[in-house]
């Protein structure tokens, strides 16, 4: 494959001095049978990065794909590729996050991650069910501190199976929690993101505190299965239009080099050969201040993932409930 000219500004530091690729390939929804390819494709056309989770139910596949590309005897090896997953809700309690990092490493074939996240702040009851349900169907949650869960994690540092551990999907009071415990602090905070939740506050808390900032669904996950027929659509944006037209790119490289260029690492999650290829293709042209800003003004507080569920009629979120819901707080 050939070698990509990569620009300067393609990689984000971490507070560990370590440097973390500003693009990388997510692979939420990325089904079984397509996945692996997708890996595949994404490395030889220059990603450095590739972002995983456990509840993906992929990740024996994405496994295979490392496998084939990287280590003894072939082009890449180990320490060239960035790889993430995050432990799941059902296993917060401290005894089982060394057990659940293991067997992501196992599916993946790693000897350790680059990147571990907590998933979600909230947890689900212990055990196998990754959604333990009770009769009626509702989830069975359970209340453990994500400040013990923390706790192990910095354990799975100190043996060396992880290079650093942040946080996916905690506010900034949350965040601010885990801080005033953490003997290895956060290095990373993983949220949702794009025009529509530009996440400016919180962007500039997690820059105050020496986080990096992770934008998921960075075009707003235009293939989620609960998708209201009238939300608005990111990519249609008239701004991103004439801004694909300026530049010769595609509203797609637009939002991603937006963002990039704000120092946010992105993931955008795709199967298709084309679009893996496209998405890596922004680190070639600049926005000016102004663009950058009309892009960020077109925010309105748009969260499309939130698991939603239907309450006498009504689609309410599924876990608004619980007491560590991060949403409830303005960011």
């Amino acid at each position: 494959p050939a070698v990509l000219v990569r620009g300067m500004n393609d990689f984000a530091v971490l507070n560990t001095g370590r440097k973390m690729p500003l693009l990388g390939l997510g692979t939420w929804k990325s089904e079984p049978g397509k996945v692996k390819q997708a890996v595949i494709w994404a490395l030889e056309a220059g990603y450095r990065h590739i972002d995983c989770a456990t509840i993906y139910g992929n990740e024996v596949e994405i496994g295979e794909g490392l496998q084939e590309t990287f280590g003894p005897g072939k082009v890449l090896r180990r320490e060239d590729v960035f790889v993430t997953s995050k432990l799941w809700n059902n296993q917060h309690h401290p005894e089982d996050v060394e057990p659940a990092l293991l067997k992501t490493l196992k599916d993946l074939k790693l000897e350790y991650l680059d990147l571990y996240l907590i998933h979600w702040p909230y947890a689900f009851q212990q055990g196998d069910a990754p959604f333990p349900k009770k009769e009626d169907g509702t989830l069975l949650y359970d209340d453990i501190d994500y400040k013990l869960t923390w706790a192990s994690m910095e354990k799975l540092v100190e043996k060396g199976l992880v290079r650093s551990i942040g946080l996916s999907n905690f506010n900034s009071r949350q965040i601010d929690d885990v801080l005033s415990v953490a003997s290895i602090k956060p290095t990373v905070l993983q949220v949702e993101s794009h025009p529509y939740l530009t996440q400016v506050e919180l962007l500039a808390h997690c820059r105050d505190r020496g986080l990096v900032l992770t934008a998921y669904s960075p075009l707003g996950s235009p293939d989620r299965a609960w998708k209201h027929p009238d939300e608005p659509v990111v990519l249609q944006e008239p701004v991103m239009a004439a801004l694909a037209e300026k530049y010769k790119k595609s509203p797609a490289q637009i939002i991603l080099r937006w963002q990039t260029q704000r120092g946010v690492v992105t993931i955008p999650k795709s199967v298709t050969e084309s679009r893996i290829k496209e998405n890596m293709q922004v680190f070639d042209f600049t926005l000016e201040a102004e663009e950058m800003k009309n892009i960020t003004a077109l925010n309105r507080g748009w969260r499309y993932i939130v698991p939603m569920i239907q309450v006498e009629g009504e689609r309410v979120p599924r876990d608004a409930g619980h007491p560590h819901y991060p949403f409830n707080d303005p960011y």
